[in-house]
């Protein structure tokens, strides 16, 4: 059994028009709830995960809060093609995880995470800031394929408010 966390970057900063996309912080907004991103992934126990993030200064910054709050040990990894990338760029970051790795949480950006999430687990969501999505595989991370993910579960930080 392998599992993948989508998390896709809480809200950032349009504040300063000079820095680039790439460039962009979050906002006071954007760190709380990474931070309460983190205490929900901190009720999973994860065993050993890896965490593969969009180099973006806000993916940085949410993976930063994420791992502070959930108090994680992660081997982490930055990846360049995650940042402005298309369902099939994904698609080939998620197939090269090796295949002692079980638990893997993938930080990075929408369009491509919401193409992710429907095409993995057949299931469409709107995946608004700090969005986190859980999907279990039963094949290797080479042989994921459309629909061959079921999705756990799937939270927002609205949601996590409510409760």
């Amino acid at each position: 059994m392998r599992t993948l966390y989508l998390l896709r970057h809480a809200k950032s900063s349009w504040k300063d028009a000079s820095l680039s996309d790439f460039e962009r912080p979050l906002k006071r907004r954007g760190r709380e709830a990474a931070e309460q991103m983190g205490e929900r992934l901190a009720r999973e126990k994860l065993k050993n995960p890896v965490l593969i993030c969009s180099p973006a200064v806000r993916t940085r910054e949410t993976a930063e809060l994420v791992l502070k709050s959930s108090k994680l040990r992660v081997e982490e990894r930055w990846d360049e093609r995650i940042y402005e990338a298309s369902l099939r760029d994904l698609l080939q970051v998620v197939s090269e995880i090796p295949d002692d790795k079980k638990v893997v949480i993938l930080i990075g950006h929408n369009p491509g995470f919401e193409e992710l999430l429907a095409f993995l687990s057949g299931e469409s969501r709107r995946m608004p800031t700090a969005a986190l999505a859980k999907i279990k595989f039963e094949v290797s991370w080479k042989d994921i394929e459309a629909r061959s993910g079921k999705l756990d579960w799937f939270t927002t930080p609205k949601e996590l408010s409510a409760e």
